[in-house]
């Protein structure tokens, strides 16, 4: 029996092949818009038209797939695309449970869309398993997704993904991860029960501050995920040409960035007193040893009462 890939081959690896074509180890880039059919008006290559996909974006979605363990990925032109094709899955009435602490734009957008849609939602403190439970049970029958994003952005608090995803299992909600600051080479949600993970692929994933997209990656089996790759067929917020061809490449050099950032973390000036995502007092540090992977340095909440030198 083969031994399963490493993350090491994974970030490599994943998703990349030679072109067929002409050996090239660089995925080319395909300009094309349209793609030609066959004299019985099948498309047998697999694409029709590049709103609903191409080989560079599929090559992309099947690279996050991989590294996140997920059954498949659709990739959007940033981070809030990529999370409105999730909360298209809220319907009127539907209740959204989220963290009162995160990305200021995605809860901005979350209480936009809410009102907008007729939905309710929640915000909570996520550690407070009491809290959630007791936000879910508010609307009963109608807790449609349950929001979690840990490390959150900017203050780093950690949340205990195992079991918020089963209390929003057992309220009926679908539970969405934001992957963004950990990405998979630091935790994978899927293994701890969640069902959709988005990232914005800008920042860690991308890497280079070359890149502006979003990915939405889904678990085997989960609710929704149908309609969210449906979403990113329809084109809303298709990724940019350039951004897909540069975003496997980046992928591909994360591991070896959250390295770096571990290895330089002791060498640059730091404040007398600091946080490690992973490494955190209190209730914290417990869900963040479960989750995190070796090399999740890179990622400090600061609380700077004067700065010393680094060793």
């Amino acid at each position: 029996m083969s031994k399963p890939a490493g993350l090491n081959t994974l970030c490599v690896h994943a998703a990349h092949v030679p072109d067929a074509a002409t050996g090239a180890v660089a995925e080319p880039i395909h300009l094309s818009t349209t793609f030609e059919r066959n004299v019985d008006g099948d498309y047998p290559r697999g694409y029709r038209y590049s709103r609903e996909g191409t080989p560079n974006r599929t090559a992309l979605e099947a690279c996050v797939t991989s590294l996140e363990g997920g059954a498949g990925a659709a990739a959007f032109a940033s981070g809030l695309a990529a999370n409105m094709a999730v909360l298209e899955l809220l319907g009127a009435g539907d209740l959204l449970v989220a963290s009162q602490e995160g990305y200021y734009g995605s809860l901005r957008q979350f209480a936009v869309f809410a009102q907008r849609r007729g939905a309710r939602i929640e915000l909570v403190d996520l550690a407070d398993g009491a809290a959630v439970e007791a936000a879910l049970a508010r609307r009963s029958g109608r807790a449609r997704l349950l929001w979690i994003e840990t490390p959150t952005n900017p203050l780093l608090n950690i949340a205990d993904l195992r079991q918020l995803a089963a209390l929003g299992h057992d309220a009926g909600a679908l539970v969405v991860c934001d992957n963004t600051f950990a990405t998979p080479v630091c935790q994978r949600p899927f293994d701890f029960g969640v069902d959709i993970v988005v990232h914005s692929a800008t920042k860690y994933l991308g890497g280079h501050s070359d890149v502006l997209a979003g990915v939405v990656a889904v678990r085997s089996g989960a609710r929704g995920a149908a309609r969210v790759a449906a979403h990113g067929g329809r084109g809303a917020g298709a990724v940019r040409l350039l951004a897909v061809a540069a975003q496997p490449r980046n992928a591909r050099a994360a591991r070896a960035r959250a390295v770096c950032r571990r290895a330089a973390s002791g060498r640059v000036p730091r404040p007398a007193r600091r946080h490690r995502a992973g490494v955190l007092p209190g209730p914290a540090r417990a869900p963040a040893a479960r989750h995190r992977g070796s090399a999740d340095a890179g990622r400090l909440r600061r609380h700077a009462v004067g700065v010393r030198r680094g060793r």
